[in-house]
């Protein structure tokens, strides 16, 4: 076996300037982000350079840094000779309400579609076993689906329901309807509360090839496990979303926390 020789090519120094516009680009993209979340451009191109320059009263580097940060995030994209316009804009959805995707659009619920990949009673597994309360290999319905919005695919959800709950849904619409709303006004079932756990993952090639993104690209990983109005947790979810293109949102009240007093040797000796 013939060891590599080490490249000779010394390596490129960085960009002494790069250091001191990440900050101030940073802080554009972030404020250019809000407008594009706000639909401040829609169609129409983001203004040029030179002018976005004159708006923030900085340099054309910074700007062209913090473009370049938008569009590595996917936001948007340089059309030579027509100008950078906005690649999609997010959807929104709020944490302060228990809604299925489609209920969230109230006014065009036919912007969601589902694609079904599958549908069927399986064993629970033991840790599905163990969020919905079941013995490890009671039937549970397996549902996964490709969801899309606006004919592009936004989420890879991976739901398990206990039998009771899920076996009637599979004669149900489940390319045009949320889980939810079947759940209570076909079948019935009030729903309460979820617990949701959220962290950042990335795209292994499989699911990658289903939302249409590279593989490694960044999703949101979502776990929710939603229970009836009686406290019965019926459906446990792991859901993948587009990172370009879903976003949650949702009000925090501060409640006042008492500073732990800190015990300190000294004190020990004074007492």
């Amino acid at each position: 076996m013939t060891a590599t020789p080490f490249s000779s090519a010394r390596p490129r120094p960085p960009d002494p300037g790069a250091g001191r516009r990440s900050a101030p680009a940073r802080r554009i993209r972030d404020v250019l982000r809000a407008r594009i979340r706000s639909g401040v451009y829609g169609t129409r191109p983001l203004p040029a350079e030179a002018q976005l320059a004159v708006d923030f009263a900085t340099s054309r580097n910074i700007v062209r840094d913090a473009l370049t940060l938008l569009r590595d995030e996917g936001l948007i994209d340089r059309v030579p000779g027509a100008g950078t316009f906005v690649v999609a804009e997010k959807a929104v959805q709020g944490l302060d309400r228990l809604r299925g995707l489609a209920e969230t659009f109230e006014t065009r619920s036919d912007r969601v579609v589902n694609r079904v990949l599958l549908a069927e009673v399986v064993p629970a597994t033991p840790l599905v076993a163990e969020r919905l309360e079941l013995e490890a290999g009671d039937p549970v319905v397996a549902l996964e689906r490709v969801r899309y919005l606006d004919g592009a695919p936004l989420s890879l959800d991976a739901s398990y329901l206990t039998a009771d709950v899920g076996i009637p849904l599979l004669d149900k619409d489940l390319t045009g309807c949320d889980v939810f709303g079947l759940l209570e006004a076909e079948l019935g079932l009030p729903l309460g509360s979820a617990a949701v756990a959220i962290e950042a993952v990335a795209a292994d090639p499989t699911v990658a090839g289903l939302l249409e993104v590279r593989a490694g690209s960044p999703l949101l990983f979502l776990e929710r496990l939603t229970s009836t109005d009686s406290g019965r947790p019926v459906d446990l979810e792991y859901i993948r979303y587009r990172g370009d293109r879903f976003s949650l949102s949702g009000r925090l009240d501060r409640v006042p926390v008492t500073p732990r007093r800190t015990v300190t040797r000294d004190s020990h000796e004074r007492g």
